[in-house]
């Protein structure tokens, strides 16, 4: 039975712990101003892995709070995956000299495809493929721009150059608490042979158990961050239930 993993999720923006609603900077709730210790508590609840992202590194083109997210990295007892702003191999090796496990390659998959391949040859399974799409077309610069590459294409293209792991976001469903579109997660799964985490929509206890359904398609997981915050998902009875 292949696994399923929950990574609950910490956007950070400005040092503190966040959410934006289909990634509008203008439309955010802070959750908490220590995303170390939400992180700390995701580990003492059962998570086995976090996800981290950040929002600031995401619009600067570039890591702002690596400090912080270094800080998470070393105390935690449990890996940490990071997106957000990466853009250059000196930005992948120091998060990855930080302690980060692995690392999330977004815009930069799509607007430079050489770096990306650089990355994947250098740092393979440490590095995670972030694909966002907005009706099936991929999405870049947070969401802000909408690119002409379909999201099975960049799936399929970069799994022959060695990427193991990708993350897909369809941004219609990111924040709106209406479930994960299964059926395009799959397809990624399906065009790229590769494992895909889920990430964007999960709202309820059984949308976790129908991606984890879908395991053995290639599903390996999925990302929850409102639904945690917002107490539609209790972490620890999610975690016992997917087991």
């Amino acid at each position: 039975m292949s696994s399923f993993t929950i990574y609950p999720a910490i956007d950070i923006r400005g040092g503190r712990c966040v959410r934006l609603i289909q990634g509008d900077y203008n439309q955010e709730t802070v959750y908490n101003d220590d995303p170390t210790a939400v992180a700390a508590g995701f580990a003492e609840q059962g998570a086995s892995f976090v996800h981290l992202v950040d929002l600031d590194g995401a619009k600067a083109g570039h890591p702002v709070n690596h400090e912080l997210i270094g800080r998470i990295a070393s105390q935690l007892q449990v890996p940490v995956q990071i997106g957000g702003g990466l853009r250059t191999l000196a930005d992948v090796e120091q998060l990855l000299s930080l302690g980060v496990h692995r690392v999330i390659i977004g815009t930069a998959a799509i607007e430079d495809r050489e770096f990306t391949e650089s990355v994947l040859g250098t740092y393979g399974d440490r590095v995670a493929i972030g694909i966002d799409a907005r009706d099936g077309y991929v999405a870049t610069r947070g969401w802000l721009e909408t690119s002409q590459v379909k999201a099975e294409v960049l799936a399929t293209e970069l799994a022959a150059k060695g990427a193991e792991t990708f993350i897909f976001t369809d941004i219609s469903r990111d924040g709106m608490m209406q479930g994960p579109n299964i059926e395009a997660i799959a397809a990624i799964a399906k065009a790229s042979g590769k494992q895909v985490i889920a990430s964007g929509g999960v709202t309820v206890l059984d949308d976790l158990v129908k991606l984890a359904e879908r395991r053995e398609e290639g599903i390996s997981g999925a990302i929850v961050g409102k639904a945690i915050y917002t107490g539609k998902i209790n972490l620890q009875q999610a975690l016992r239930t997917i087991g």
